[in-house]
């Protein structure tokens, strides 16, 4: 594959994505209102698109033995499992059952080859105020859950969510935080880099070199960010829509020594999940070649 064009925003040597697919993965989210996951693993191999991330709802709905046999005849990279977390949903009282729930979600990672189990690790305790405390409960339960997942051979891979998010899905709001808990954790735990909630954030470049020299950067998740976002969590973008600087972003990451699948993860209520599976899918290829 050629490695042939530089960016000039950034100086990075980046891998030419304009004439192929090769590194494009499609989460199962960008179509989740028109396809099952069959339909998705079937979508998505015929439009020649190598790489799927699929829910763990979807994963169930269709079962996980089935899933993993339809997406291995037709050849797909599970880029990722979506997704474990959730850790403060029950307060630390409960953290028992959110364990037992992720070491499902590790099972079923694996049970599909999934290159990571990606963690949303929970935003604040019920009737709690303390984000200090549910970032320690979430430390502690990812701590409780590495023994697991590395018996399993499935890499953790953190995802900080933007901090629009930090009362009710996760209190990990960026790169740095996530990466200050892969240092406390150690081998077996690593990060999303999600563009959707980490392109506003003034240290990022510095903070994915920091994930990249550690060998941590286990994803890459493209969308956009509209302005205005009619919906805080379910109008992102197709590339190119937005306001994100794409281009830079991936310089950065590949810059950082990261050479895997690029995943586009749309959550669309108003466009993208009103339009036929096969469209989003053109479309995604199109903005993939030429945006991303």
């Amino acid at each position: 594959m050629s490695q042939t064009h530089d960016i000039s925003q950034t100086g990075s040597w980046m891998r030419d994505l304009s004439g192929e697919t090769r590194w494009l993965s499609i989460n199962t989210a960008t179509t989740r209102e028109q396809w099952t996951l069959a339909q998705a693993i079937d979508g998505i191999a015929r439009a020649g698109i190598p790489g799927i991330a699929p829910w763990r709802d979807q994963l169930e709905a269709m079962g996980v033995r089935q899933a993993a046999q339809a997406i291995r005849a037709n050849g797909l990279t599970v880029t990722g499992l979506c997704r474990g977390g959730m850790f403060t949903s029950f307060d630390r009282g409960g953290l028992a059952q959110a364990l037992d729930d992720n070491r499902r979600a590790v099972d079923e990672a694996a049970a599909i080859s999934a290159q990571c189990l990606v963690l949303v690790v929970g935003g604040l305790a019920p009737g709690s105020r303390d984000i200090a405390a549910a970032r320690a409960i979430v430390r502690d339960a990812i701590a409780a859950l590495l023994p697991h997942a590395r018996a399993a051979g499935m890499p953790l891979a953190i995802e900080p969510l933007h901090p629009m998010y930090a009362a009710d899905r996760a209190c990990i709001n960026t790169l740095a935080q996530a990466n200050d808990l892969c240092d406390a954790l150690g081998p077996g735990v690593g990060v999303a880099v999600d563009v959707y909630h980490v392109w506003w954030d003034p240290g990022l470049e510095r903070e994915i070199a920091r994930a990249g020299a550690a060998g941590r950067i286990l994803a890459y998740h493209l969308c956009d960010w509209l302005v205005p976002t009619r919906d805080l969590l379910l109008d992102r973008g197709m590339m190119g829509d937005g306001v994100i600087d794409l281009p830079r972003i991936r310089g950065w990451v590949e810059a950082a020594g990261y050479a895997g699948f690029c995943e586009v993860e749309i959550f669309s209520k108003d466009t993208w999940w009103r339009r036929p599976g096969d469209e989003v899918l053109a479309t995604c290829i199109e903005r993939y070649r030429r945006v991303c």
